[in-house]
């Protein structure tokens, strides 16, 4: 991948955080997997909004969905690293949060 498509990458990956509650789901999920319901009654959305900032996390490789019998449980994927100071490395850029 040459610097121009990683400028491309990094761009797209920080227009999908720039959205307050996909933020919040990262910040949840780096204490480790939380269920749907979980997540929901963190952050008092309704479900249908969760559903959907959780898609487009998804869709943009930052979280995994994996089916725990009837709920589904999300964690970070691998290319998210929680680093020591509980920032995400992005791979294109470190997140810290406050």
């Amino acid at each position: 991948m040459d610097s121009t498509s990683k400028q491309i990458d990094c761009s797209q990956k920080l227009k999908v955080l720039a959205d307050e509650t996909r933020l919040a789901v990262l910040k949840l999920l780096m204490n480790g997997p939380k269920h749907v319901g979980e997540m929901n009654a963190i952050l008092g959305l309704e479900q249908s909004l969760l559903s959907h900032h959780l898609q487009v996390l998804r869709q943009a490789k930052f979280v995994i969905a994996q089916r725990d019998g009837k709920a589904v449980l999300y964690h970070l994927a691998s290319e998210v690293q929680v680093t020591t100071d509980k920032a995400l490395n992005l791979g294109c850029c470190v997140l810290l949060f406050n």
